[in-house]
């Protein structure tokens, strides 16, 4: 395989991240295209204007979704001493970080279920469906912490 070759295995690679984040997270695809890419790039630090080149994106699109991603914890700025240029790359822990996140969204359900069980009056068919769904989604939040992912 040629280095062309390689190259456009590795965009479809990105481009296939962002069409699932775009579908399973409701992300914008550059922000699913620049986890992609610092997933997979080599040295793992790159600078924005490498990433706005490889991802076909503009600056000013890749700036605020850089500034969202390094909000939320998945990527961070790195700065190389005696260069000016900062460089972006993904959290070694960026995975476990969405995980959580979503685990931790499961657990806040309870309370609302609770109050929702309240409100339709603690049992009967309203309630059920209630408890239900949050049966489901704290069986899963419980799994997790009991097989946390290794470091």
């Amino acid at each position: 395989m040629s280095g062309a070759d390689d190259e456009d295995e590795v965009l479809r690679w990105i481009e296939r991240v962002a069409t699932f984040c775009v579908e399973e997270w409701a992300l914008p695809p550059i922000t699913g295209r620049i986890l992609g890419l610092l997933m997979i790039c080599d040295p793992p630090e790159q600078s924005a204007g490498r990433i706005a080149e490889t991802i076909r994106a503009s600056r000013a699109s890749l700036t605020s979704n850089m500034r969202f991603l390094a909000a939320i914890g998945l990527v961070r700025k790195v700065r190389v001493p005696g260069d000016r240029t900062t460089y972006y790359r993904i959290e070694d822990d960026a995975w476990h970080k969405v995980i959580q996140r979503k685990l931790d969204g499961l657990g806040a359900f309870g309370d609302i279920a609770d109050e929702g069980a309240h409100l339709a009056g603690g049992s009967g068919p309203r309630t059920g469906r209630i408890r239900a769904a949050q049966q489901s989604l704290t069986w899963l939040r419980d799994i997790a912490a009991r097989h946390p992912p290794k470091p």
